[in-house]
């Protein structure tokens, strides 16, 4: 048991470097809460420092600063192991300052493109900017979790602040169901989540992951623990959205608002991604045949009902719910790999994702308008003829997440298919018709997932016939497309220091 320290305010000062960037966000967040209260005139008057604050016309304006702090941070601390703190339990490696980087960027483009969205949708609150803020928080602290302890507050941290943004807009009925069953399933993946990690401390006598990984390995009776791993590979597939645990996802999709979708799919994603990684890589580092199997086996049924379905949808939300399910089983591929070149095609993969698929929803938004949801496919009709710039970007994400090169998504898949094949091929290698089959079936989804995007690029430039209504243009939503397209051009024409910032984070799990 660790000594309690006898100058608490000391402590806490030598261990805060490790957690930064986190408490720039949440300070932050709680400014942006106490923003709204302070701006409200009191009794018909306007005091000074309500004259002051309203200088700030919008919370965004303090969530995008508060965004730009944590990066400032973040940047200052790049390239600086601070070692474990807090007793063990937080570390700001390179593994966290990758992901950490990823979730910042995410975030500063969802505030960015909610602005607009909210103004339609007339529920702009100071809460929205604050709950951001806060989850993007909760998933700092689960990548840099090397404790079980610390990875769970990380990951309630994160879960709560999406369950009420899935539900933000309260008038709407399909946003509180979204938003209710969301709750109720994802309370019930973190209980599993959580007997998983109850065996695994009763295994490893700790609650450090580290520990626990050197502690497994003496065992000589492996039943509880593939019980403990079996548990925490069901509840992990739930946050990822692997089948069979993808049910609330296109409901959820479909009913959160449209930049929280945004932001689950490839924020969340990656944060539930990152505790995969310490968990798989760290706790149960060395037992790799013994997981390599089931996960493989998700991963091609991930891939294969997320595109079959997506097949036949016509909402665009629901259709890209799919299409997020069947990437959340390319990205297993990296994991099922096991090696180096494994958890660099994932980080490539996940950080590929982000870009293209936030500037999609940036173009869903657009055909956002009043009285208009333009969540079908057939809103995209015409789109070519009336803003050939947005049906260019848009096509451009659209074949990215194809894997068509020369893009950010056709190094993404490259990546990943190269990392099971070198396992496959490698002499000896256990399990190499189990990683070539896996490869075959990777294929044969990427020619699958063409229809359904072609589907929508086909809307776009080939139909004539389109509502003369103007789409939501804001600076916002013009500042996500214009970035999410260049790096999403410049990761397929230039990859090479995108592949060696993903290399960085193989150095604390290899």
């Amino acid at each position: 048991m660790p000594e309690v320290p006898q100058n608490p305010i000391e402590f806490f000062l030598q261990n805060a470097a490790a957690i930064g960037p986190q408490l720039h966000l949440i300070i932050w967040g709680m400014v942006i809460l106490c923003w709204g209260f302070w701006t409200l005139p009191r009794n018909g008057g306007r005091g000074l420092l309500y004259r002051f604050l309203r200088l700030f016309q919008h919370p965004a304006v303090l969530a995008v600063g508060g965004l730009t702090m944590a990066s400032l941070q973040l940047y200052r601390l790049w390239g600086v192991n601070s070692g474990p703190a807090f007793y063990n339990m937080i570390t700001l490696d390179s593994f966290a300052l990758y992901f950490d980087m990823l979730f910042l960027v995410a975030a500063f483009l969802v505030v960015i493109m909610s602005y607009k969205y909210l103004d339609i949708e007339e529920e702009q609150h100071t809460e929205y900017y604050a709950l951001i803020l806060f989850a993007t928080a909760g998933m700092m602290f689960m990548a840099g979790a090397i404790d079980l302890v610390s990875l769970f507050l990380g990951l309630e941290l994160m879960s709560l602040s999406t369950y009420v943004l899935v539900g933000f807009l309260r008038g709407r009925k399909r946003s509180n169901e979204a938003s209710l069953k969301y709750f109720l399933l994802g309370a019930f993946s973190t209980g599993i989540i959580l007997y998983g990690m109850s065996l695994l401390y009763g295994l490893g006598g700790s609650t450090n992951l580290h520990e626990i990984g050197r502690q497994i390995t003496q065992l000589e009776d492996n039943s509880l623990l593939t019980l403990s791993l079996l548990m925490m590979m069901a509840g992990l597939c739930f946050k990822i959205a692997a089948v069979p645990f993808h049910m609330w996802v296109p409901d959820v999709y479909e009913g959160a608002p449209t930049p929280i979708t945004a932001f689950m799919s490839v924020a969340v994603k990656a944060a539930a991604f990152a505790i995969f990684f310490r968990i798989f890589f760290v706790a149960f580092e060395g037992l790799w045949e013994l997981y390599v199997f089931p996960l493989a086996l998700i991963s091609m049924v991930t891939m294969t009902l997320g595109n079959v379905a997506a097949l036949t949808q016509q909402n665009v939300k629901r259709l890209l719910a799919y299409s997020s399910i069947s990437h959340a089983g390319f990205v297993l591929m990296g994991v099922v790999a096991g090696t180096e070149r494994g958890i660099t095609a994932s980080a490539i993969y996940l950080l590929a994702y982000t870009f293209m698929n936030l500037g999609i929803w940036a173009g869903v938004i657009l055909l956002r308008r009043k009285d208009i949801p333009g969540e079908r496919v057939e809103d995209f009709d015409g789109l070519f003829f009336r803003h050939p710039a947005v049906a260019v970007l848009m096509l451009i994400f659209f074949l990215s997440l194809a894997g068509i090169p020369p893009l950010a998504g056709f190094i993404a898949k490259y990546f990943v298919f190269t990392a099971v094949l070198e396992v496959a091929f490698t002499q000896g290698a256990p399990y190499s018709s189990l990683m070539v089959w896996l490869a075959v079936v990777g294929a044969l989804n990427v020619v699958v997932s063409m229809f359904y995007y072609f589907r929508i690029v086909v809307s776009m430039f080939m139909k004539t016939e389109y509502l003369p209504v103007p789409l939501s243009f804001s600076k916002g939503l013009v500042v996500v497309l214009v970035v999410t397209g260049v790096f999403t051009l410049l990761m397929g024409v230039y990859p090479q220091p995108f592949i060696q910032l993903a290399q960085f984070v193989n150095l604390p799990l290899i």
